[in-house]
This record gives C-alpha cells, sequence and structure tokens, in this order.
C-alpha cells in the first residue's frame, strides 16, 4: 500500500476547494481534477490521523457505482486519466485516488433518499412522525424499512457546519419545482437501482445523499463522490434487524469509539483538536471500508 495521503499539494494546477476528505483543482475552464484523501471526519471534525488506502477505496467504489448507474442520468467523469494533468513528481499523489471530471455548476441542495428508518430521519419521525414533511405510517421501529423510498432533501453546509434537512417545498423554493421534481425522480431511481444491486451481495443500503449539477447546456449531471460509506449508510444484511442500529460499514465504528474518547484527561467535546486515533481503531476503519468495497464487487 502507498503511503497515506492526509492533504494533497498540486502546485502545476490552481486549487479550487479543499473538503473535509477531497480536494479539488482547476484543470484548464472545463475540467476538474478531483482527489479523494486518506483524511476522515466525524462529527464534523477531521481527524489529525488518516486512513491508509480509505481514499483509493472511495475512488474506485464510486468508480464501480457510476458504471452500475449508468444510462439513468449523465455522470461528471471525463473519460480522462486523472495522471495525464499534473506534474510526474505529482503523479503519486493523484494515482488510484483521483478522478478527473466535468467542471459542473452545483445544486445547492443534497439529494438524500431513504429506504430505512435511521439516523435523524428515525429521531424526526419519533417526534412528529414524518421525516422533512413526508408523512409516514405509526409504529415504525428504528431501522425499520420504508414502505417505498423517501426524498429527503438538505441544505449544503460550509465546512464545520451541518447540513440542514429540509421539506420538498422549500426545496422548491431553492432550485424550482421542475428541478425540484427531476432530482427527487432520479435520485429514487439512482437508490433503487443501487439498493437492488446491494442487496444481492448482502449488503442493505439503509440511505445515501446524491449531489447534482449543471453542464453549460443546462444538462443536469450526477457529481461528486457516489455511493461510498462516507455518503451512505451501509449495513449488512446477515446483522440487520428491525428495532436496533446493524454494525454499519460507513464511519460509525469511528464515531463510536470517539463517543467514549477524551482529550487532556476530559470527555472530547466534538470540536477541534480531535482526540489522537489509536492504531487500532485506524486498522478497523480502514478493514471496514476495504469489506464493503470487496463484498460489492466479488
Amino acid at each position: 500500500m502507498t503511503a497515506a495521503l492526509h492533504t494533497s499539494s498540486i502546485r502545476s494546477l490552481p486549487l479550487l476547494a479543499r473538503g473535509k476528505v477531497r480536494e479539488n483543482y482547476a484543470v484548464g475552464e472545463d475540467r476538474i481534477l478531483m482527489i479523494a484523501s486518506d483524511r476522515i471526519s466525524a462529527f464534523d471534525v477531521i481527524m489529525d490521523q488518516p486512513i491508509p488506502g480509505k481514499g483509493a477505496l472511495l475512488t474506485q467504489m464510486a468508480l464501480f457505482w457510476f458504471d452500475k448507474l449508468e444510462g439513468i442520468v449523465p455522470n461528471h467523469l471525463t473519460g480522462d486519466d486523472p495522471l495525464s494533468v499534473v506534474t510526474a513528481d505529482e503523479q503519486d499523489q493523484v494515482r488510484g485516488r483521483a478522478m478527473l471530471v466535468k467542471r459542473l455548476k452545483p445544486l445547492p441542495i443534497e439529494a438524500v433518499v431513504r429506504g430505512y428508518l435511521a439516523g435523524s430521519g428515525w429521531s424526526e419521525y419519533k417526534a412528529s412522525g414524518t421525516v422533512c414533511g413526508v408523512q409516514l405510517p405509526p409504529g415504525l421501529q428504528n431501522a425499520s424499512k420504508l414502505p417505498e423510498p423517501i426524498f429527503t432533501p438538505a441544505t449544503k453546509a460550509e465546512m464545520g457546519d451541518h447540513d440542514e434537512n429540509i421539506d420538498f417545498e422549500r426545496c422548491v423554493a431553492i432550485i424550482g419545482r421542475d428541478m425540484a421534481e427531476r432530482v427527487r425522480d432520479i435520485a429514487i431511481q439512482l437508490y433503487r437501482r443501487a439498493a437492488d444491486y446491494a442487496l444481492t451481495k448482502g449488503i442493505i443500503i439503509a440511505d445515501t445523499k446524491f449531489e447534482f449539477g449543471l453542464d453549460a447546456d443546462g444538462t443536469l449531471t450526477l457529481m461528486d463522490e457516489v455511493l461510498t460509506p462516507d455518503s451512505s449508510r451501509y449495513w449488512p444484511a446477515e446483522s440487520y434487524a428491525v428495532g436496533s442500529n446493524p454494525p454499519s460499514y460507513d464511519k460509525q465504528f469511528l464515531r463510536d469509539w470517539l463517543e467514549q474518547a477524551t482529550v487532556n484527561g476530559q470527555p472530547w467535546g466534538k470540536v477541534a483538536p480531535p482526540p489522537t486515533l489509536p492504531a487500532d481503531v485506524i486498522t478497523k476503519t480502514s478493514e471496514k471500508y476495504q469489506e464493503a468495497l470487496e463484498r460489492l464487487t466479488r
């Protein structure tokens, strides 16, 4: 395995943005080099220690899903080799962990689709019987499968802030009714295809978020990462039981450890600086990502 990459430093291209995990560099006016680092965040705080191999795993999984979802909606991949746009001494930062993609105008909402009741959806349902304004049947439990997948959009937060769940009418107010309906219908179609496939591999995709943008012609295009454990809730089907959260393939192992962690002898308050991750937590987190990819692609 190559050395872990916490932060890329591509000097031959202009840096556009640095997110929790990815760095985007401009390639001319119409393309972006998107590099997935090995950083990991939890509770909206980036950990100081990277997870070796994580960026490459996320990239492999995203490329796998873009291929599986072909035909539903155009995606942002150009098909060009990411190594072709950097200098020779920068290629180790790019190899296996980058995508060369179209430069799009991102829609300012996240297209979240839920097939099961979990996380913030479960909390809202307990309080109101709804999730993002969608009325659900009474009597559902934590981790219950929903009668049909539901579209529960969110606004995109600035780095360090939390995304805000919104109802469909708020989504309409932000991007217009026609676009909101198209995004909703396509997102649910993408989720159905992915969830049906994953189930054949023993994985339940409880929920996921998609991001969309518009190209120069106004074509709606699937962008960013897609259906990775960072943007989805993956559950092993053999451990699934209604009423409790199954052990997941996402960052839950890390979150559970952080809930008990201390900084300077005090319980960690979920703000920077984060606790130092021990070697076994780093290894176990890496293994979760690896196992998810292997199960999906075997």
